[in-house]
């Protein structure tokens, strides 16, 4: 990323920022030059994860900052890109990376979980970008990268709340490029697979067996190596991105499959898993 030339100068807005393929991303985008500014929740993390980019600029003149807020509230989202572009200018690229999850059987998962699952992982992307498409519709330039999951094109057992979520931050992105294609502005939305990350981390004590077992022993990427080929790809001007073989691979099955011999391989090993729970 060190010489690439698409980022360099650019002003980038990477929401989920403090941590995860948001700080993986936004370091190598300082690394290439970027003017680069982070939203996320927790101040305290935010400063430390500020520190980190600050110390891979290409160059000290480079503009970094934070805006502590949380995308779910469409007042704070509009805030974010108010105080980016008082500060740097507006937003050439907005890297939508802010997200939740909370697997668990669908009986068993509260509305509560369903709808701050969507505030948050849709609604925050929608009420960021909102806020940013104007004054990138009046420059007719910009590029919104949104990141959904391999859960957003499959739906996986146990990820009824956040495979919902990303499904639909897919839909949206597929009507947001059709739309922003005439005006200059790039869309590229990221599927990418388990990702070595805070929230994985989080997720992993409330998987359902059968889940765990659809997963199977694959390694989780790092967050660094998903970062680095989603804005390979972006730069590319890559509309699907997929991070991985993994991604890419179980896209073109599912697509190229009948669906319902994919639900047959996916039903025979969550069942598996159950199997397994039962001993």
């Amino acid at each position: 990323m060190a010489q690439n030339q698409y980022w360099n100068n650019k002003v980038v807005l990477v929401t989920g920022g403090s941590s995860g393929i948001g700080l993986a991303a936004a370091k190598q985008l300082s690394e290439a030059g970027a003017h680069v500014w982070l939203a996320a929740r927790r101040l305290e993390v935010l400063e430390a994860a500020l520190k980190e980019v600050q110390a891979v600029r290409r160059d000290p003149s480079q503009l970094c900052g934070i805006i502590p807020a949380d995308v779910s509230n469409p007042k704070q989202a509009a805030q974010i890109v108010e105080t980016v572009t008082k500060s740097a200018g507006t937003p050439d690229v907005l890297f939508n990376s802010a997200g939740i999850t909370q697997p668990g059987y669908v009986q068993e998962l509260s509305m509560e979980v369903f709808e701050r699952l969507m505030q948050v992982n849709y609604f925050g992307t929608v009420y960021v970008t909102s806020a940013v498409l104007p004054a990138m519709l009046k420059r007719g330039s910009g590029h919104i990268i949104n990141i959904s999951s391999m859960a957003g094109y499959l739906g996986v057992f146990g990820y009824s709340a956040y495979g919902a979520t990303k499904f639909a931050v897919a839909g949206f992105s597929e009507v947001l490029r059709a739309e922003m294609k005439s005006h200059g502005i790039r869309v590229s939305v990221a599927f990418p697979p388990d990702t070595d990350t805070p929230q994985l981390a989080y997720e992993e004590p409330f998987k359902p067996a059968e889940t765990k077992a659809i997963s199977g022993n694959a390694k989780a990427l790092s967050a660094e190596k998903v970062a680095r080929s989603i804005l390979q790809q972006a730069e590319k001007g890559n509309f699907m991105i997929f991070p991985g073989t993994d991604s890419r691979l179980f896209y073109l099955l599912t697509s190229k499959l009948p669906k319902s011999l994919v639900f047959a391989i996916l039903d025979n090993m969550a069942a598996s898993g159950k199997k397994k729970k039962n001993i």
